[in-house]
């Protein structure tokens, strides 16, 4: 296997609030950390490895957004990606157009492998892998806790309702990363300076052919509803009563 293509979101730092604006168009981002979304990285980490082991050449790390996104491809520049590629969109996509721009890359670049964080932390819709795969018409296996590539096929052990599941699945293909797939390698000083030289390409849509088109539009953002303040009972009827009083039963 040649290239392995990786997708890193640049969102909320988990650590972080999340606050909505005061008008309710979207969340607060201005002085706000943004880091990449933990998955990603967990998919980023994966890559890594299996480039590691001599089952790959290239990890190249892929990001959609504005010009600020360069700060987290050169994160994973400098956790050990190869190349980094930028494409330009100032305004927000939708799952769909997202998993256009990775099949544009993945045409441009020959990629034989997609690894993404199974859902972004900040809209946590879970799409992206499943329509690349659609789009790729490619299979794929969705919320990894292993990854064992043999030659042309990945053994995939995937976090399902029921426990664990182990497939198989023929190259190229798209791997989602769940949360126990891995432990992300921390980024050291002399790594950080070395991604400053590693190539970063930037591309806006129109040179992939894609025009954004959104089939979801956001309307309002607005935060849940305080929680209400708790009652101390004393005996079960003072817990009935309580619930009766609240309508609950």
């Amino acid at each position: 296997m040649e290239k392995i293509l990786v997708g890193l979101k640049r969102a909320v730092d988990y650590n972080v609030r999340v606050r909505v604006k005061s008008d309710g168009s979207g969340v607060e981002t201005d002085g706000v950390k943004m880091s990449i979304n933990p998955f990603d990285e967990i998919a980023l980490e994966e890559a890594l490895r299996i480039r590691e082991r001599g089952e790959a050449s290239e990890v190249i790390v892929l990001s959609i957004g504005p010009g600020d996104a360069q700060q987290q491809l050169r994160t994973g520049l400098a956790m050990g990606a190869d190349r980094a590629i930028l494409v330009e969109a100032d305004a927000a996509l939708d799952a769909l157009d997202r998993a256009r721009v990775f099949k544009a890359i993945v045409d441009r670049e020959g990629v034989e492998l997609v690894v993404l964080g199974k859902q972004a932390i900040d809209d946590d819709n879970n799409q992206t892998g499943q329509m690349l795969a659609a789009v790729w018409d490619r299979p794929q296996a969705t919320f990894a806790s292993e990854v064992a590539i043999d030659g042309n096929t990945a053994r995939v052990t995937r976090e399902v309702d029921a426990g664990l599941e182990t497939i198989e699945v023929d190259l190229p293909a798209v791997i989602t990363a769940d949360l126990r797939l891995n432990d992300p390698r921390y980024v050291k000083l002399p790594d950080i300076m070395k991604a400053k030289k590693k190539p970063l390409d930037t591309l806006a849509l129109a040179d992939l052919g894609i025009e954004a088109s959104p089939a979801i539009e956001e309307t309002h953002f607005a935060p849940p509803e305080a929680r209400q303040k708790g009652i101390m009972v004393d005996d079960v009827s003072g817990l009935v009563t309580a619930l009766k009083d609240k309508g609950l039963i």
